[in-house]
């Protein structure tokens, strides 16, 4: 899937989650879900990530009985009626495992295989396209007092490393995705360095998912506490990432954030 991407895509977000730090427990009944998915594809997504489990800092984990409980029905409804391709937001194995068989076509992994090692094995089995984030520490306490020397090349190492283990596993080098985990054991700094050397992270040779929707790193920049005020903000990092070979963005604003990538790449074109 990752190699066919030509034009970037704009990966919905829709968190079936009471929690999450944005939408929380607006789209837990299918109704709702349905209506955010609908929504989402008539302004131009590519991509809906369904998670069952939010991984907003401090957050506590979630079973993966009840992960699959509140996604599998999404997932089936929306399969029955589109042919949008869907990625399972989880670090879970066995939750991968339902979402895939009730239509979803992709991993996204914030752990990168470290929360759960058969997520690998699983994607390898079943010829599945998998994202590897990076992220340091567990969502529970990852923001509390993350430290780097470098974080640009940290965060390559790495990378490299779970590129490594997941070729090792068998998934081929087409199917992994990357995404340097902004926001994930990150201090403001840390992603602003980040978003400033995203071509590093493109030349790795993999497609690069960035997902700096509504988050908090902006707010502070802008002056600006509630996250449904970021989306100017969030926009303007998917037209630095279009123009640094970003390949998936992860928002949850599509229309304003598929505006942002179209103008972009309407100028890196003319280049």
């Amino acid at each position: 899937m990752f190699s066919s991407i030509n034009k970037p895509l704009i990966m919905g977000i829709l968190n079936i989650t009471p929690d999450s730090f944005s939408d929380g427990g607006k789209f837990t009944s299918i109704d709702n879900a349905l209506e955010q998915a609908e929504s989402m594809l008539a302004d131009g997504v590519g991509i809906i990530d369904i998670g069952g489990e939010s991984t907003r800092p401090g957050s506590e984990p979630v079973d993966s009985a009840e992960q699959i409980r509140r996604v599998v029905p999404v997932i089936t409804a929306i399969r029955q009626q589109h042919e949008i391709p869907i990625s399972i937001d989880t670090t879970c194995s066995i939750v991968a495992k339902a979402a895939l068989k009730a239509g979803a076509t992709l991993i996204n992994d914030i752990s990168a295989g470290l929360n759960d090692r058969e997520i690998f094995t699983l994607a390898a089995q079943t010829h599945t396209p998998i994202i590897l984030m990076h992220s340091k520490g567990a969502p529970k306490t990852m923001q509390d007092n993350p430290h780097y020397d470098d974080v640009v090349a940290e965060v390559l190492i790495a990378i490299r490393r779970r590129i490594g283990a997941a070729l090792a596993a068998g998934i081929p080098r087409h199917h992994i995705a990357i995404d340097p985990g902004i926001g994930f054991g990150k201090r403001k700094q840390d992603n602003l360095d980040l978003l400033a050397h995203l071509d590093k992270f493109v030349a790795l040779g993999h497609a690069v998912l960035l997902g700096t929707s509504r988050k908090r790193f902006m707010g502070s920049i802008c002056d600006v506490s509630e996250p449904s005020e970021l989306i100017t903000a969030t926009a303007v990092t998917t037209a630095l990432g279009v123009m640094n070979g970003v390949q998936m963005f992860r928002v949850h604003d599509v229309k304003e954030n598929r505006q942002a990538l179209d103008v972009a790449w309407a100028i890196k074109q003319s280049r």
